[in-house]
């Protein structure tokens, strides 16, 4: 999984062009959760900053971090001078301790990257990041053809190559048509938060053949690939797409609410 969550920098400009960025909705519903102002945020895995931006844009003091410095360079040439940029995972955040605003951070959020994090340290260390009546969201959903028919056939062509699909298991093992989906699931385990809820927010994104292609290339599991395997793969997957397609890409955002404590949540253990 290591491999897989720092694969992403070799491709940081292809990413940057071709994953999707955060619609206006999703901002809303956040910040309607949150229901009080919220003044600072922190990302987890903040990539090349596409869900930076959406925040960053309704005047919220963004820190974006990620593991990459490569997609952090990338992020840097999008994203507003008033977002800080620090490079880390969630695990190495406790230093340097002036990450922190006073208080702690009145939402942390995560755009398809909490599956990256350490499950065994994940939720005490993002309730020691958050204030006192801080909120946390964690968006992203699968991304498949919208035709059914054309999503099998291109299914059928990368199986043998990826070992399966390209999507990443839920990490508690959820099922995938289970009604709170995973890290709803998890949420709902550990102490420290409420109110949880689940959301989904329908997105369907028309895409040239050659820009789902570039799409496919920014996904671990083909970058995971021996050069020769992805390039093969890649063009027989072109093979069959006709000159349009849509992508299916539903963001299922899930909200929780810190357990409000007396002070700081402590300082997990390294």
């Amino acid at each position: 999984m290591t491999s897989r969550a720092t694969s992403f920098g070799a491709v940081a400009a292809a990413y940057e062009r071709f994953r999707p960025g955060y619609p206006d909705e999703l901002v809303d519903l956040v910040l309607d959760y949150a229901g009080q102002p919220v003044r600072t945020a922190l990302e987890i895995g903040a990539g090349t900053g596409k869900a930076t931006r959406a925040f960053a844009a309704r005047g919220i003091a963004v820190t974006a971090t990620d593991p990459d410095a490569a997609m952090l360079t990338e992020l840097r040439r999008h994203v507003p001078d008033t977002v800080t940029v620090r490079q880390g995972t969630l695990e190495q955040l406790d230093q340097p301790d002036d990450l922190d605003p006073a208080g702690g951070f009145d939402l942390v959020f995560a755009a398809a990257a909490l599956h990256w994090t350490d499950p065994a340290t994940r939720w005490s260390r993002i309730s020691r990041l958050l204030g006192s009546r801080g909120v946390f969201a964690s968006f992203g959903g699968p991304m498949d053809l919208a035709d059914p028919d054309l999503d099998a056939t291109v299914a059928d062509i990368t199986r043998p190559y990826l070992g399966g699909d390209h999507h990443i298991p839920a990490p508690d093992g959820t099922a995938a048509d289970s009604a709170m989906q995973w890290p709803g699931s998890e949420l709902l385990t550990v102490s420290g938060f409420t109110d949880i809820r689940q959301e989904t927010i329908a997105r369907a994104v028309p895409l040239s053949r050659d820009d789902f292609i570039g799409h496919l290339g920014t996904i671990s599991a083909y970058l995971q690939l021996p050069q020769r395997d992805r390039a093969e793969v890649l063009e027989q997957v072109r093979a069959v797409l006709p000159a349009r397609v849509t992508l299916r890409a539903d963001l299922i955002v899930h909200l929780a609410r810190l357990t409000a404590p007396v002070g700081r949540a402590p300082r997990p253990a390294s």
